[in-house]
């Protein structure tokens, strides 16, 4: 049987992702003078203004307005012909302390509390996180999610190498995997939306981004006569970043994950220290799916964790392997309990999670790149 899946990815100056890496920015300028930083934040951007909210405790002493600034001016946003000037933007900070209801329950699990377990933390929230790998690809991700990741960094890569000078940072991919009985085959449909400049021809864009963009990074077996390419089929992208549209951390959780390829808690990573388990947890459950697929238990593994608020031990665990296990999924599920402490401490030490990593996450995707903790393969 064949049927068609897809997956999207932006640019790091999609207003979305601006937004991700001005609270990771946040994030690691906190850690990096303060590991035991609690911090919340969220960023809102819009028309030549950004808002950063949410709440942080530490004792770090951080300019937050100078901080997201430089990450503007990094993303690509600067000079009075882009949509947003890092230079002059209005930047409002309404930022306080953590809750002292949430930190209570962060500081002193409910097992410590009630004597099962010494100075052990309680997961800063409910929730439930997912991960997943499967065999697609050489990381182990899924083919449609890793090439649009691909294509996404490629339009940024020409953009500020200047090998296609007058696109912009603003842009989104979409690839449509063609599967056969479940296998990845070819390649039905590429779309690449990228802001541009407005003195430049649509055919002109289209060429570009055909030679310098997708066959430098889409294998040619996957592409065929068939294969529909749609480059800015608006036929105009001049007007991007904020001031095209309002952007928001938290809102590409899909292009942060698998694509769509696997089931999402609903929890956003970027902004968030470990404590919460919305980040913490959903790179673990990344760490253990992709270990269960590397050591050959299975060619596709979905994990599954859930937590309560100021309890330190997962309230359920589920494993589903689609058929493709070698082992039964109870012996992998036994694995799983004997290898990891899947507490939020145990999880935060075990990944190193409280050191100033998190810019690198923001964009094109937190999961099957190199140089990140959860992506090491090990013994399992």
């Amino acid at each position: 049987m064949r049927k068609l899946f897809t997956s999207e990815s932006v640019t790091e100056g999609h207003p979305d992702k601006l937004c991700d890496y001005i609270s990771d920015s946040v994030l690691d300028s906190f850690f990096a003078e303060d590991e035991n930083s609690r911090v919340a934040c969220e960023t809102v951007a819009g028309k030549g203004v950004v808002f950063i909210t949410g709440e942080i405790s530490s004792n770090a002493n951080v300019d937050i307005e100078k901080v997201a600034r430089n990450a503007i001016k990094e993303v690509g946003y600067f000079g009075e012909n882009y949509d947003i000037d890092y230079n002059t933007c209005k930047i409002v900070v309404n930022v306080s302390k953590q809750s002292p209801d949430i930190a209570q329950g962060v500081d002193n699990s409910l097992e410590d509390k009630e004597g099962e377990a010494v100075n052990s933390e309680g997961a800063g929230d409910q929730g439930l996180m997912f991960g997943f790998a499967c065999d697609e690809t050489e990381e182990l991700m899924p083919l449609p999610i890793s090439l649009a990741h691909k294509l996404s960094k490629k339009l940024t890569d020409v953009r500020k190498e200047g090998i296609i000078d007058y696109i912009g940072a603003d842009g989104k991919v979409q690839v449509t995997v063609e599967y056969e009985d479940s296998n990845p085959v070819r390649i039905d449909t590429i779309v690449v939306s990228v802001q541009h400049r407005e003195d430049v021809s649509l055919d002109q864009l289209k060429r570009d981004i055909k030679e310098k963009v997708i066959k430098e990074v889409v294998p040619p077996e996957l592409l065929d006569d068939n294969t529909r390419f749609f480059i800015n089929p608006t036929g105009r992208f001049v007007i991007g970043g904020p001031l095209g549209d309002s952007g928001l951390t938290g809102r590409k959780i899909i292009v942060d994950t698998y694509g769509g390829y696997s089931r999402h808690g609903g929890g956003a990573f970027s902004g968030k220290d470990p404590t919460k388990v919305d980040r913490s947890a959903a790179y673990m459950a990344r760490h253990v799916a992709k270990n269960v697929v590397a050591n050959g238990y299975a060619k596709r593994c979905e994990i599954q964790f859930a937590y309560s608020i100021g309890v330190a031990k997962p309230v359920s665990i589920y494993i589903d392997t689609f058929g493709t296990n070698s082992i039964p999924e109870s012996e992998i599920l036994d694995k799983i309990n004997k290898k990891f402490d899947l507490t939020p401490r145990g999880i935060i030490n075990y990944l190193e999670l409280r050191k100033p990593i998190y810019r690198k996450t923001t964009n094109y995707g937190h999961f099957g790149r190199e140089g990140l903790p959860w992506e090491e393969v090990i013994e399992l």
